[in-house]
């Protein structure tokens, strides 16, 4: 049996009397593009804050391709093949689109104060220069990115994730706040590296027909707990489902 580069046991996560996470278990397999959907408060950025090591779960267990890592942090993660967006923009704005690429790669070998002090180009430079022909923006790879729109920023937030090659990449909803008709890009863009660059993804996002187009299978949760586990089709014929979610 092929070992899953993620795999996620029993994982508990309470605030107070509140339990955010209640047991959730899954994993996700070499080459997969899995999503995680499900309605606000069910318990989505709790996981994806526990899988990225921002916080520490109550119980269960997080492994990356056999190893434990339940307890490893951010930058622990990184440098053992874990790459990352958040809901938030995550570039520099004050520096160009290539060199937000290259801090980004410099994470992966160092801390904030050698990536703010190391050489210019680090021997990343082509790496960055391939990473800016793939996601279609060479032509504003010398502007500074807070110059550029909110949807070119995005493109380079998920480009800066790539950038340490990463076995698993986590987007926490790569769609939010762009505009819809860069929709459809992102989405052929995601699988072009998914197959180009034969990584797992795991995505968090609240647009359906982007999760539907996109993943190979998807997780359905609600109130912190795993409602169904299947491909999009299946997702889509599940009554419990449509009835807790979808509301159709």
């Amino acid at each position: 049996m092929i070992q899953p580069v993620l795999k996620v046991t029993n994982i508990k996560k309470a605030y107070g009397a509140i339990q955010a996470v209640g047991g959730v278990s899954f994993e996700v397999r070499a080459g997969e593009i899995f999503g995680v959907i499900g309605p606000n408060g069910s318990g989505k950025t709790t996981l994806f804050n526990s899988m990225l090591g921002q916080i520490v779960p109550d119980e269960g267990k997080i492994e990356l391709k056999g190893e434990d890592v339940t307890q490893l942090g951010p930058l622990a993660l990184n440098r053992r093949g874990v790459g990352r967006t958040f809901q938030t923009l995550q570039v520099f704005g004050k520096m160009t689109v290539r060199d937000n690429l290259i801090v980004a790669a410099q994470e992966h070998q160092g801390s904030m104060f050698s990536r703010m002090f190391a050489p210019k180009d680090s021997g990343l430079g082509d790496k960055a220069d391939a990473l800016i022909d793939q996601f279609r923006i060479r032509r504003v790879a010398d502007k500074k990115a807070g110059e550029l729109s909110y949807g070119q920023q995005k493109l380079v937030d998920i480009a800066m994730a790539f950038m340490s090659e990463p076995d698993l990449v986590l987007l926490d909803e790569p769609c939010a706040g762009v505009n819809p008709s860069l929709v459809g890009g992102i989405s052929t863009l995601l699988k072009e590296l998914n197959r180009s660059r034969k990584g797992s993804f795991v995505v968090i996002e609240h647009n359906m027909d982007f999760v539907m187009d996109l993943c190979h299978r998807i997780m359905v949760m609600v109130e912190g707990e795993v409602l169904a586990i299947g491909t999009p089709d299946e997702i889509r014929a599940n009554k419990q489902v449509l009835d807790a979610y979808l509301g159709n």
